[in-house]
């Protein structure tokens, strides 16, 4: 995908400070870092969302995502790692990336899952079990 900024990033069309980068996967801080150290894990190849990926793609990349989160964990208190997909998610750039985040016990930031609406078990479970079917 030629207009992609990740893609861009990741051929080096578009100047970054790389932190990591192998045959399948590309590292840079986020433009606009959340945290310190805040770190986008990238494919190489264009994916827009994780369900596009094979499993050896997925692992391709999880392999530097494991790397980087060591380095991450040795250099701070903790780490969020998040993967949106879709806008509704939050997925801002059209390309499969990692949040990797440094977590510090002084960074006066709280994680939290904060619901909404109530979720009856007859929803949730009524989803669950189309995702079953879906994988048969």
């Amino acid at each position: 995908m030629t207009d992609c900024i990740f893609c861009k990033i990741a051929k080096g069309e578009i100047p970054t400070d790389v932190i990591y980068e192998d045959e399948h996967a590309f590292a840079f801080p986020d433009a606009q870092p959340n945290a310190r150290g805040h770190t986008l894990v990238i494919p190489k190849k264009h994916f827009s969302n994780i369900g596009e990926m094979t499993p050896k793609d997925f692992a391709n990349l999880s392999n530097a995502i494991t790397k980087i989160s060591k380095g991450i964990l040795n250099n701070s208190d903790g780490m969020n790692i998040f993967q949106n997909n879709g806008k509704i998610a939050g997925q801002v750039v059209n390309h499969v990336h990692f949040h990797l985040m440094p977590r510090f016990n002084e960074d006066g930031s709280k994680f939290e899952w904060k619901r909404t609406k109530e979720i009856s078990e007859e929803e949730n479970k009524a989803l669950i079990d189309k995702i079953k079917s879906f994988l048969k």
